[in-house]
C-alpha cells in the first residue's frame, strides 16, 4: 500500500497557485523595471499593486472564482498583470486570438462563457459589431481607448486606467485547490471551429518550473537566466506566450512588451532596452532579418528560441551569421506548451559549423519531467536510431486533459494513455528528438515517405529562395506528388525558376540526402504565402487552393 502523510495538506504544504511566483522577484528584484513600449515603465513592486488594483476592479464588476475574463490587447502591461490577477482572484483567463475571423471569435467567447472583456482600442469595432452575439458578457473595458471610443457592450464606458486608479490595491487573494481552471483558449489549425483547452494553476506552475530546468540548464549558450532582459515575439494570447512570462516574473528579469509586432519596433527595443532573450516563429525571426533597420542593429548575443515551425538551416544560418542565438524547441497548445528544446555540447561543433547548425535546428531533448515515446502504429516504440520513424506521444503533469465538451476528439488526442502529438519524428541513442514532418503533411509517393519539412529546408538554402511550402498534391500514378510554393527574394524575383531549383535540388540527390523522386516536378512562384492566425504556414489553405487550381498566392 502506498504510504500518504497523516495530514495531507497542512504543515509543510501548500497548493501550488500561480500567485507563489511573485515571491521570488518581489523579495529579490522589486525594482527591477517592466517596460511596454515608450506607454509605461515601472518595477515589482507596483506591477504587484496593479495586480491587486486589476482584481479589485473585476470583483466590482462582479466576477468572483470561476467566472471567464476574456483579453483582447496585443503584448503589453496590462496582458501581464491580466496574467496574475484574473487567475489569482479564482477567475479563468481567456486570451483571444486576435487573428481568428469575427465569427470563430464570436464562437470562442461564447464556448468559454466570458463575462468581462478587456478589450484594445484597435477591436473596439469588432466587439461592437459581435455584441448581439454574447449575451453572456455583461460589461467591456477599455484598454489604451481613444476618446472617441464607446462603450462596445455594458451599462457605462469603462477604462482600465481610471478603474485602476480608485481600486483598493490590498484585494484579499486566497488559497484554493490548485486543481482550479487558470486559462483557457482555443487551438487553431483543426478542422471545423477552434476546440477549447484548459490549464490549471498546478499545470502551469509544474510547467514554469520545468521550462525553467530546461533553458538554464545549457553550458554552451541557448538559454534564459537571471540577468538576461525579455521580449516575448509569441503573442501573448497564443498558449501564454509559451509559457515564458511566467518564467521571467519567476526569475525576476526585466520584461519589455512590444505591442502590436512591427519588424523596426521590435529591433528598437531591442536596442534601447538591451533585449537578451525571446522567442517566435520562424516568420517573425525572418522577418527581423529582412527589415530596412535590421542592417543598422547589432543582433549579437539576442538568444532566440524558435518554434511552432521547424527552424530551417537557412534561417539559423542567416541570424547566425548577425551573431544571434537561434535555437530550436517544441511543443502544441495543448502541451502548454513546452515539451523539448535543443541544446549545444561541445561535440556538436565541426570546422566548417555545419553539425552546430544542424544540431539547432533539431527538435532537441526532452524538458524535465517529459515523457517522450515515437511509436508505430499499435503504440510499441520505435528504435532509437535516428532513423525510424513513428508518431511522438507525450505525457507530462501539464498536458490538457482534453478539448472542452468534445470527447470523441479528447478520446483520440488520450488514445493509449499519451497525447497524441500527430507529429512524424525521430529519436537518436542520445535521446535528441528531430519531428520529420505533421502526419496530415508527410507526403507518400509510390508507397514512400517525403518529409516536407525537409524539402522546404533544402529549397529554402538557395540563395534566392524567400520563403516556401511544399504539400502533397493527389496523383493518379504515384498516389501524391510534392508541390513547392516558393516566395522569391525582392531583389531576385525575376530570375528565380523551376529549373534553378531542380538544379539546386539535384546536389543533395547526389549527396544522398534525398532520393531523386522527392524532387517536385511542380513549383509555384507567389508573392507570400497565407499564414494560420498564429503565424504558421497554412497548409490546409494552400492544399485545397493547389487542388481547384486558384493561385495559392495570399490576397
Amino acid at each position: 500500500m502506498v504510504r500518504l502523510f497523516d495530514e495531507p495538506g497542512t504543515r509543510g504544504s501548500e497548493p501550488l497557485l500561480i500567485a507563489s511566483l511573485l515571491r521570488t522577484p518581489l523579495a529579490t528584484a522589486p525594482h527591477q523595471q517592466i517596460v511596454y513600449r515608450d506607454v509605461a515603465r515601472y518595477d515589482y513592486l507596483t506591477l504587484r499593486t496593479r495586480i491587486g488594483k486589476l482584481a479589485h476592479a473585476l470583483s466590482e464588476l462582479g466576477i468572483s472564482a470561476g467566472d471567464t475574463v476574456a483579453v483582447m490587447d496585443w503584448d503589453s502591461n496590462r496582458y501581464l498583470e491580466s496574467y496574475f490577477a484574473i487567475p489569482m482572484m479564482g477567475a479563468v483567463l481567456m486570451t483571444v486570438n486576435l487573428r481568428l475571423s469575427p465569427a470563430q471569435i464570436a464562437y470562442t467567447l461564447q464556448r468559454a462563457e466570458a463575462r468581462v472583456v478587456l478589450v484594445h482600442h484597435d477591436f473596439v469595432p469588432l466587439l461592437t459589431e459581435l455584441r448581439a452575439q454574447l449575451p453572456l458578457v455583461t460589461q467591456t473595458v477599455l484598454l489604451e481607448p481613444d476618446a472617441a471610443d464607446e462603450c462596445p457592450i455594458g451599462p457605462r464606458r469603462l477604462d482600465y486606467e481610471d478603474l485602476l486608479a480608485v481600486a483598493d490595491a490590498d484585494f484579499a487573494f486566497g488559497e484554493f485547490d490548485e486543481r482550479a481552471v487558470a486559462t483557457t483558449f482555443f487551438t487553431t489549425g483543426t478542422t471545423g471551429m477552434p476546440k477549447a483547452v484548459c490549464f490549471s494553476h498546478r499545470q502551469i506552475m509544474i510547467h514554469t518550473l520545468a521550462v525553467l530546468g530546461a533553458l538554464a540548464s545549457p553550458q554552451h549558450g541557448q538559454s534564459f537566466r537571471q540577468g538576461d532582459v525579455y521580449m516575448p515575439m509569441t503573442p501573448m494570447f497564443h498558449v501564454h506566450a509559451w509559457g515564458l512570462p511566467y518564467v521571467a516574473t519567476l526569475l525576476g528579469v526585466k520584461q519589455v512588451y512590444p505591442g502590436r509586432y512591427e519588424p523596426a519596433r521590435l529591433l528598437a527595443l531591442r536596442e534601447r532596452e538591451g533585449v537578451s532573450y525571446s522567442h517566435c516563429v520562424p516568420t517573425i525571426l525572418q522577418m527581423l532579418l529582412d527589415a530596412p533597420q535590421s542592417a543598422t542593429t547589432d543582433l549579437r548575443g539576442w538568444k532566440v528560441t524558435v518554434g511552432g515551425a521547424a527552424l530551417g538551416e537557412s534561417l539559423a544560418r542567416a541570424a547566425l551569421a548577425r551573431g544571434m542565438d537561434v535555437f530550436a524547441a517544441y511543443g502544441m497548445s495543448e502541451t502548454c506548451p513546452f515539451l523539448t528544446a535543443t541544446r549545444l555540447t561541445g561535440g556538436d561543433q565541426s570546422a566548417d559549423g555545419a553539425a552546430e547548425i544542424t544540431r539547432r535546428c533539431r527538435t532537441g531533448l526532452p524538458a524535465p519531467l517529459v515523457d517522450l515515446r515515437i511509436v508505430d502504429e499499435q503504440m510499441q516504440e520505435v528504435a532509437h536510431d535516428g532513423e525510424t520513424m513513428g508518431e511522438l506521444v507525450v505525457r507530462t503533469p501539464w498536458l490538457t486533459g482534453g478539448y472542452v465538451n468534445d470527447p470523441t476528439a479528447t478520446a483520440e488526442l488520450w488514445h493509449g494513455g499519451y497525447l497524441h502529438t500527430r507529429d512524424i519524428a525521430t529519436i537518436d541513442q542520445q535521446g535528441v528528438v528531430q519531428i520529420r514532418d505533421r502526419l496530415k503533411d508527410v507526403i507518400k509517393t509510390g508507397g514512400e515517405w517525403i518529409s516536407s519539412l525537409l524539402l522546404e529546408d533544402l529549397i529554402g538554402r538557395h540563395a534566392d529562395v524567400g520563403e516556401v511550402a511544399v504539400i502533397g498534391i493527389a496523383d493518379d500514378r504515384w498516389g501524391e506528388r510534392p508541390v513547392a510554393v516558393v516566395v522569391a527574394r525582392a531583389a531576385t524575383v525575376d530570375h528565380l525558376d523551376a529549373a534553378a531549383l531542380r538544379q539546386h535540388l539535384a546536389a543533395f540527390v547526389l549527396a544522398g540526402q534525398i532520393p531523386k523522386y522527392a524532387v517536385p516536378e511542380r513549383f509555384e512562384f507567389v508573392a507570400s504565402i497565407p499564414k494560420t492566425s498564429v503565424g504558421k504556414i497554412d497548409k490546409k489553405h494552400l492544399r485545397a487552393m493547389l487542388n481547384s487550381n486558384v493561385s495559392p498566392s495570399a490576397n
